[in-house]
C-alpha cells in the first residue's frame, strides 16, 4: 500500500485547497455548512480516482481539480440531504450538518454544493463530462429513492438491495472513473474499462461499508453502531442473519423494522447475532469478488504509477475499517 499512501498524501492537499476555496465562494447562508461536511475527513476517494484515470489515459495539463472535486461536491450532497432525511446524528465522527446549523440550510448547502458541481464539470467546454455528470446525479438519486421505498416494506430480496446499493453508491463512483478517462479523451472502450472498474470498486465499497455498521464501533467509523439497523435498512449481513433463521423470526423481524418498533434491546441482540454468525465477515468475503473483478478491469492499462495505485486503492477499499 506504500505506493497508494505516496500518492494520496501527495495529490489531497491541492484537492482539500480547491474544494475549500470553492465553498468560500458560496453564499453566506450555506457556506458554513458545505465547509463543515467537505471538512470532516473524507477520504476523496471519487476525486482521486478521476485524477487517477485521467493520468493513467495520459492526460498531462493541471487543470483537472475542477473536474476531480466535482464528484466529491456531488458526494457531499447526498451526504447532507441523507442525514437529513435519515435523521442521523453523526457523521464522520461530528454532529450532522441539520443538528448544528438546521434542516433548511442543510437543503439549501446540499443543492448548491450539486449546482456548483455541475457548474465545474462544465468549465472544459466538453459535453461527454457534463452528461456524465448529469446521469451520475440521476443515477444516485433513483438509488436513494429505491432505498426509501425498500425501507417502507422491507423484505428478503438480494436484487433490490444490490441495485440499491448500485444506485445509491456505485454508479457515483463509476462516474468518477469515466469522467478521469473522459477528460484524458479516451476511447470508449477505454471509458467502458474504467467505468466497470468504478462499478465494482463502488459495489465492494458500500458492501463494506455495510460490513463495518455491525462490526465497528463508532470511534472508527464515526457513525453509531447498528445504525443502519436502527433506520430500518436491510442490508447484506442482516439479510444474511434472516437467511440463516427461521422464516417466523425474519417476518417478524422485518415487520418491525417496516413500522420502526425494534427496542435498543432487540437491536443489541441482533447485532450479537450478526457477530457471532459472522456475516460481516461474510459481507466482506461478498465484497473480495468485486474487488477481483475491478482490478481485471486494468489489465489493458499497462504498469505504470497509476495503475499500480488503482490496484492498491481496490485492496484497501476491502481492508479498511472505517
Amino acid at each position: 500500500m506504500d505506493e497508494l499512501l505516496r500518492y494520496f498524501q501527495r495529490e489531497l492537499p491541492a484537492i482539500n485547497d480547491f474544494l475549500d476555496k470553492e465553498a468560500d465562494q458560496l453564499n453566506g447562508l450555506v457556506r458554513d455548512v458545505a465547509k463543515h461536511i467537505l471538512g470532516s475527513g473524507g477520504k476523496r476517494i471519487r476525486p482521486m480516482l478521476t485524477l487517477l484515470f485521467a493520468r493513467a489515459f495520459g492526460y498531462a495539463k493541471d487543470d483537472h481539480h475542477a473536474m476531480a472535486c466535482a464528484l466529491e461536491l456531488l458526494h457531499s450532497a447526498t451526504l447532507l440531504h441523507d442525514d437529513y432525511l435519515d435523521d442521523a446524528e453523526l457523521r464522520r465522527g461530528r454532529d450532522a450538518a441539520h443538528l448544528v446549523f438546521g434542516r433548511t440550510e442543510t437543503i439549501l448547502a446540499g443543492d448548491a454544493l450539486l449546482a456548483l458541481a455541475n457548474e465545474m464539470g462544465a468549465r472544459y467546454g466538453n459535453p461527454r463530462l457534463s452528461w456524465l455528470l448529469a446521469k451520475g446525479i440521476m443515477e444516485t438519486a433513483a438509488g436513494e429513492i429505491e432505498e426509501i421505498e425498500f425501507s417502507r416494506n422491507p423484505s428478503l430480496d438480494r436484487e433490490t438491495y444490490m441495485g440499491i446499493i448500485i444506485g445509491k453508491t456505485a454508479r457515483l463512483i463509476e462516474c468518477a472513473c469515466r469522467c478521469g478517462a473522459a477528460l484524458a479523451g479516451a476511447t470508449p472502450e477505454q471509458e467502458d474499462a474504467a467505468g466497470e472498474y468504478g462499478l465494482n470498486l463502488g459495489i465492494a465499497f458500500q458492501l463494506v461499508d455495510d460490513a463495518l455498521d455491525y462490526a465497528s464501533p463508532t470511534s472508527e467509523t464515526g457513525k453509531p453502531e447498528g445504525g443502519d439497523l436502527k433506520e430500518g435498512k436491510v442490508t447484506l449481513p442482516l439479510i444474511l442473519l434472516m437467511e440463516e433463521g427461521d422464516e417466523a423470526g425474519a417476518e417478524a423481524l422485518l415487520e418491525a423494522l417496516k413500522d420502526g418498533s425494534l427496542s435498543e434491546g432487540q437491536c443489541a441482540d441482533i447485532l450479537e447475532q450478526v457477530r457471532e454468525g459472522r456475516y460481516s465477515e461474510r459481507t466482506r468475503d461478498e465484497a473480495a469478488f468485486y474487488v477481483e473483478e475491478a482490478k481485471s478491469r486494468l489489465d489493458g492499462l499497462g504498469t505504470g504509477e497509476e495503475v499500480t495505485v488503482l490496484k492498491q486503492a481496490a485492496d484497501f477499499v476491502l481492508t479498511r475499517t472505517k
